[in-house]
């Protein structure tokens, strides 16, 4: 079971690990997923948004379908906050910065994503470097858009790949973990029942 940082009854805060799926994938093989193994112990939790499978950190799960629907609508309207970090390959000069680049999937290449300036979608991300580490460079990532590999793929166009992206980083970066050094730490959003603001973070594991 993945570890349950808050509940009440309209919502689930879990913290899903690197390696797992959020929702499930196709065939028998994809069924184990943090929404179905959350269902376990709360049998009517629903999935509001994802994480991709190598990257862990905090996921919300409504457990009605009118909290689901109120969250998904923050989602959609931007209404919450998130905030990742990530240890990325080389040195770092500026201390924070912006990438602003149109995404879409790589058709031939599924998964991937690509940069596009004809057909991408908006894409933006705040970043700010936090210390010179051994492996790389550790870095505060802020999305404002939540586009699919958003932050795997403006990091790689920075020329700094996330450390252990089987995606998007070279061999050696690749082979510096053994997993993706990339952790959403922190979520914010307007609570479905109270309107309140609330907030939860998930200490970063590497």
């Amino acid at each position: 079971m993945p570890e349950i940082i808050y509940s009440d009854d309209s919502l689930v805060i879990a913290n899903k690990p690197a390696d797992m799926l959020s929702v499930p994938g196709k065939g028998p093989e994809k069924q184990d997923c943090l929404w179905r193994r959350v269902q376990q112990k709360f049998p009517t939790a629903r999935i509001v948004h994802r994480l991709d499978y190598a990257t862990s950190g905090i996921m919300v799960l409504a457990l009605s379908l009118e909290s689901q629907r109120t969250l998904s609508i923050a989602f959609q309207n931007r209404d919450t906050r998130k905030r990742y970090q990530a240890i990325v390959a080389g040195s770092i000069g500026e201390s924070e910065g912006s990438v602003e680049l149109p995404l879409r999937c790589d058709w031939e290449n599924r998964p991937l994503q690509i940069v596009d300036f004809e057909q991408g979608k908006p894409a933006l991300t705040h970043w700010r470097k936090i210390e010179e580490t051994a492996l790389g460079t550790r870095m505060e990532l802020t999305p404002v858009t939540g586009r699919s590999h958003q932050l795997r793929v403006h990091m790689q166009s920075m020329g700094h790949p996330i450390i252990g992206d089987r995606f998007y980083a070279t061999p050696d970066q690749i082979a510096l973990s053994s997993r993706l050094l990339l952790h959403a730490e922190y979520l914010g959003f307007p609570h479905p029942v109270t309107c309140e603001w609330v907030e939860f973070n998930a200490e970063c594991p590497f």
